[in-house]
């Protein structure tokens, strides 16, 4: 029995370009601010992560990055507890995820709704990567 032939022609000159993962909109509590009224309590985080990882074929779980990992790392950084600035989550962020040495690229953003009257979402995006 033969295979039905691809809708596409095969080339033995395909390479992998990269591969990219990525968590959206995750929601974490978070003791963040410097100011008084930020202090002893949660506020609301909504976290992006965009990992850039070394190219390559991805068979399983163990050549890749797991999006369970990232936000875990994300909530285990709050878990710890008060951080002055917005800026400093996100760098710790992004320097958790780089511990993986796949990861070659990181970018973090990090959104602070309700922090700032009339404006949807204040925040910041720190991106790191290997030298």
């Amino acid at each position: 029995m033969s295979a039905a032939p691809l809708p596409f022609a095969a080339s033995d000159a395909i390479r992998h370009e990269g591969l990219t993962v990525f968590v959206r909109g995750l929601t974490v509590q978070a003791g963040i601010g410097i100011h008084d009224h930020e202090l002893n309590r949660l506020q609301t985080l909504v976290i992006d992560v965009t990992l850039t990882l070394v190219p390559g074929p991805v068979e399983r779980l163990g050549d890749t990055v797991s999006y369970e990992d990232v936000a875990a790392a994300a909530r285990a950084i709050a878990a710890e507890g008060h951080i002055g600035l917005v800026e400093t989550f996100a760098q710790r962020l992004a320097l958790a995820c780089l511990e993986d040495a796949r990861v070659q690229r990181c970018a973090v953003r990090i959104e602070k709704p309700g922090a700032l009257e009339g404006v949807v979402a204040p925040g910041c995006e720190v991106v790191l990567a290997r030298g």
